[in-house]
């Protein structure tokens, strides 16, 4: 395999001042990803069905239910 990287090219001195994961926290800060277990997962078409569904989820939990008991109350 030739190499193809031009001589002034110094990859010791490129990478010197590189800094590892200089950017990771901003990744992490703007993502936000869930592994689904594959029967959840065949159970929705794409990422927007997902929403939709937790959508519901999260309504549903604002709902007040009649004869709703706290577990401490039984």
């Amino acid at each position: 395999m030739d190499d193809e990287l031009r001589p002034e090219y110094d990859l010791s001195q490129l990478l010197k001042e590189g800094v590892r994961g200089k950017y990771a926290k901003r990744v992490r800060e703007g993502t936000n990803l869930v592994l689904l277990a594959p029967d959840v997962a065949e159970a929705f078409s794409d990422e927007e069905a997902v929403n939709e569904a937790l959508r519901l989820v999260m309504q549903f939990a604002k709902i007040p239910m009649a004869g709703r008991h706290s577990a401490a109350a039984t």
